[in-house]
């Protein structure tokens, strides 16, 4: 006897439909939730339906969907109506379980029985209630997953119906896209400045500017403030054992050191020398001194070192600026507008080189290579006793960058070996039958398939290929092997004595559509990341994005093959079991340890239930929901929460470009010696005039004046060291007597001036037709050795040139790094929201009930949040690497979320602690899973010895801490208060 049950839950929007009946006992079906569907066939064949086996075998339902949904409650009210007599042909859906995220998922307590007696079949075709009709014409909330859910049962179908198609075809692919790789740059060096600072900065357009309207010389009147751009040097700092340098035994040990730098040459394969007096930027005719005043104390050893002032000294009736070229001192009584010198600690030795022209540049760089090759056999060789030394060059940030990316190519292995002994224990199973470890490794294997093909294809089309696309194998591989548990565990949830097409079918119509959405928002996330300033996160998310959809691809194809071959491998090995062997007691013994440890063939009928979500029902569920646990569940979300803001207000912003290099540098010393004894004087910044201007009117001059002093007037500047040159031809005309407001006597006088001061013929741009089209003073900055520091300066100095009546501009060539600190807070919100906001959209399409997407909002929000605070009590700076990372960490907190708060909302549960322990029992272990293979993928980065590295490990670290955290603690305690 058949009843067609009918029962109403309107706030979670179920409709239990029909109930098949098997002797006394009768089963309700669901129909009308989210990422559900009820499919009566008729068809014989096909993915739809597989033909009914004979004998004892009960029935099977049909393939289903997956994704979040609502567990049955245990003796529901179920009202009877009548049903008309009709002949039971066709499979009703059992009921749908969650399968949402990675790893093993349980089927709840009376599933088995469910599934054995909820089938009725009918010889007419399918009927349909007046509901029902309703629904179907309707945008129901799974109105996107359904058809999805139907075009994978057929998918599944086909790929158990030609295993061998579906391996191959990937297989092929691969080999033919890795050929891509003959195209990675091998010997092609790549430019910092390029990858980490701002596509569009300002500075790029300042320097563009300078670069047209003012000329430089650095074979005659070099001058390294006036430059447009990074030249060639070699930079030594030298620090004393002592309290002070300023003594004559130290000083003659730095001089022998300044010499044997100096006496560096380098032979050519002709035969030829390159010797430093050719390659070096020159003054008038001599090499541009390494040290002002260890060069007048070469010239005059008795030189009076307790008479030299600072940071102007007078030599020879000549004033010297000492700024940046003395460091930790101590400075005693005033004279005049400086101070005298008592001590200094350290002293920079600084060897400028030719770069204007190509084959000074080339001759430059050749020499500059052979200083690096020589330099620790000139310090052994002179046996330093009185002094330290470090160095570094203009090429050392980008030759040690380059040698430190190589240093990670052993990790990959390592990474990939840690995987597959992950998958093989999270996949061992204790009977030969259900045992995967085998099709567990070809999963990991098809994860490097995915980033074969995703890398060659990047290649082939000519995306740049940068250092820090490095990272992306280790969090693919994390994300891909999460991806094949949920294959795994939905292969696991089928009945052994169904066709390997039927359990295809199944297997993808429960979680294809689960790694569709995960990988959909993933891809998403990476695919925003295109939107940012920095090239290099650019080619990172195209490169890894694209990575993840091939990723996505061999998994319902290649590795799905392999599932359905390994499902040929179960049958024959259950044969094997069930053959009669009393004769062989050795063949007896060996089966019964193949089925241990519960000496018994599995059950063709029962899914196999991991004993980790029996854990999450039985005992961390109840513990969660206690009261008592809510309360200390409240207060650390709150700690968390407080602890997290303000770390938010402490992180540093901006790459620091020595952690580029490895840790074992020899860069990194350099930069703290810099960083210890230099932190007063920054670079020299010019503030150019744009347009013509009458410099000759005493008015426009005085407007002019005025903005140079709100320069010289703000924090950052030391004014006593400004430079311009109009100030001093006003002194110049002045001594001439002759008439400064006078256009004529103004224009016709400034040529002498410029042969009495060659050096600011570069700082003024006179036209054919005789006029001043642009024109530039310096001011020293101070006190900007922090990144906020120098944020700050920046901002503060565009605001005053924007303000001045008279146009201005502001430039320096390490403004184009400085424009990192302005950009990244921008860039990071900017994709931020856009990634969140994609997220949301997709959380309202697949998995669409407000209550469910608020909750995936709040644990975005609220995981950025945590990873951004911890980072600065981790030591990471909010740089492109960390905002990479911050746009990943919107991915996996949908993944997490989207899971527990959907089957919570979908729940028939009566209490809300119950709706709770059900969703972690469905999930839980998954969401651990997930998290530990991450983690586990990207882990082996911590041992690397670049900052750029270690710092992809630490935030990832957090985004799978924290993003557990708020699936498995924080939302489902929250979720108890409503």
């Amino acid at each position: 006897m058949f009843r067609l049950l009918r029962i109403s839950r309107k706030p979670l929007g179920i409709r239990w439909e029909t109930v098949g009946c098997s002797g006394d006992r009768c089963h309700p079906a669901v129909t009308g939730l989210p990422f559900m569907e009820m499919n009566l066939n008729t068809s014989e064949g096909g993915p739809d339906m597989e033909p009914e086996p004979t004998g004892k075998q009960q029935p099977e339902s049909q393939p289903k969907p997956s994704g979040p949904g609502p567990d049955l409650d245990e003796g529901a009210d179920l009202q009877a109506a009548p049903l008309p007599a009709q002949k039971p042909e066709l499979l009703l859906e059992q009921k749908p379980e969650l399968g949402l995220a990675s790893g093993q998922q349980a089927e709840p307590p009376g599933a088995a029985e469910l599934q054995k007696s909820s089938s009725v079949r009918w010889d007419s075709p399918q009927r349909l209630s007046s509901t029902e009709v309703a629904q179907k014409h309707r945008c129901q909330t799974n109105c996107l997953e359904a058809p999805l859910s139907r075009a994978f049962r057929w998918l599944g179908w086909e790929v158990g119906s030609h295993p061998l198609v579906f391996l191959l075809v990937p297989i092929l692919l691969t080999a033919t896209l890795s050929t891509g790789f003959i195209y990675l740059p091998k010997d092609e060096e790549e430019d910092p400045e390029e990858q980490y600072t701002p596509i569009r900065s300002p500075a790029k357009a300042e320097r563009r500017f300078v670069q047209q309207h003012f000329t430089t010389d650095d074979s005659f009147h070099f001058s390294v403030f006036r430059m447009a751009s990074e030249i060639f040097f070699a930079s030594i700092i030298v620090v004393s054992h002592s309290a002070s340098l300023l003594e004559q035994e130290i000083l003659s040990e730095v001089s022998k050191l300044d010499s044997a730098v100096q006496a560096l040459n380098v032979t050519e394969e002709d035969g030829t020398q390159i010797l430093f007096s050719q390659a070096c930027a020159k003054n008038q005719g001599i090499c541009v001194p390494s040290n002002p005043l260890l060069f007048a104390w070469q010239v005059n050893k008795k030189l009076d070192l307790k008479s030299i002032t600072f940071p102007i000294y007078t030599l020879n009736g000549q004033p010297v600026s000492l700024a940046g070229t003395l460091g930790g001192t101590v400075l005693g009584n005033p004279m005049g507008t400086d101070r005298l010198l008592l001590e200094a600690k350290a002293m920079r030795l600084q060897y400028y080189l030719k770069s204007q022209e190509e084959e000074n540049s080339e001759h430059s760089r050749r020499w500059l290579l052979h200083f690096l090759d020589e330099f620790s056999n000139i310090e052994e060789s002179l046996a330093l006793k009185m002094i330290r030394v470090v160095y570094f060059t203009s090429l050392s940030r980008q030759l040690e960058f380059e040698a430190t990316s190589k240093t990670v190519i052993p990790l990959f292995y390592v990474a990939y070996f840690l995987i597959i002994l992950f998958s093989i224990v999270s996949c061992y199973r204790c009977d030969c039958v259900r045992n995967k470890m085998c099709v567990a490794v070809f999963g990991v294997i098809s994860t490097a398939f995915a980033v074969l093909s995703g890398f060659g294809l990047m290649l082939y089309i000519g995306v740049p290929f940068v250092t820090i696309i490095k990272n992306a194998p280790f969090l693919v591989l994390g994300v891909g092997v999460d991806d094949m548990f949920v294959m795994i565990s939905g292969w696991q949830k089928t009945k052994l004595m169904n066709s390997i097409k039927h359990r295809m079918s199944r297997t993808y119509s429960k979680v294809a559509v689960s790694i569709t959405i995960t990988t959909v928002t993933n891809i998403l996330a990476f695919y925003t990341g295109i939107m940012t300033s920095f090239r290099s996160i650019q080619y990172f998310c195209i490169y890894t994005g694209t990575t993840l959809f091939f990723c996505y691809l061999y998994n319902i194809t290649c590795f799905g093959a392999v599932m359905a071959l390994d499902g040929k491998r179960e049958v024959a090995c259950l044969r094997w079991l069930k053959k009669p062997d009393a004769a062989n007691e050795k063949c007896s013994s060996l089966k019964r340890c193949c089925c241990l440890p519960f000496d018994s063939l599995p059950d063709e009928q029962e899914a196999d239930i991991h004993p980790m979500n029996l854990f999450f029902r039985d005992y961390f569920g109840p513990f969660l929901t206690n009261n008592k646990t809510k309360f200390f569940v409240v207060l650390l979300y709150l700690l968390y929460l407080i602890s997290s803001i303000w770390g938010c207000f402490k992180v540093q912003e901006g790459l620091d470009l020595r952690n580029l290099a490895s840790d074992d540098s020899y860069i990194t010393p350099y930069f703290d010696v810099e960083e210890d004894y230099f932190p007063r004087y920054g670079p020299k910044v010019m503030v150019i005039v744009t347009e013509t201007f009458d410099y000759w009117d005493k008015d426009a001059r005085q407007k002019l004046e005025q903005c140079l002093a709100d320069f010289e007037n703000n924090g950052y500047v030391e004014k006593t060291l400004t430079e311009f040159w109009l100030r001093e031809y006003v002194k110049y005309m002045k001594d001439k007597k002759q008439d400064i407001n006078n256009k004529n006597t103004f224009m016709n006088s400034i040529s002498n001036f410029f042969v009495d001061f060659p050096h600011f013929k570069y700082d003024v741009n006179i036209s054919s037709s005789h006029e001043i089209i642009s024109s530039r003073a310096f001011i020293q900055t101070m006190d900007i050795s922090t990144s906020t520091r120098k944020k700050k300066m920046l901002i503060q100095f565009r605001n005053l040139a924007k303000n001045c009546e008279i146009p201005l501009m502001v430039y320096n060539p390490a403004f184009i790094y400085f424009d990192q600190y302005t950009a990244i807070i921008e860039n990071t919100v900017r994709n931020v929201i856009v990634a969140s906001a994609a997220m949301f959209v997709v959380s309202l399409l697949l998995i669409p009930h407000p209550l469910c997407s608020l909750w995936v909002t709040f644990a975005i929000g609220s995981v950025i949040v945590g990873v951004t605070g911890f980072m600065a009590f981790w030591h990471v700076n909010l740089d492109s690497i960390a905002m990479i990372n911050l746009v990943i960490c919107i991915g996996f907190s949908f993944d997490f979320s989207a899971h527990i708060s959907y089957a919570f909302v979908s729940s028939s549960k009566p209490s809300v602690n119950q709706k709770t322990i059900e969703a972690l029992y469905m999930l839980g272990y998954p969401v651990l899973q997930s998290a530990v293979s991450t983690i586990i993928g990207v882990s082996v980065l911590s041992a690397a010895k670049a900052y750029i590295f270690r710092t992809f490990f630490k935030i990832m670290f957090l985004v799978m801490v924290f993003g557990a955290a708020h699936g498995l603690i924080f939302i489902p305690v929250f979720l108890t208060f409503l």
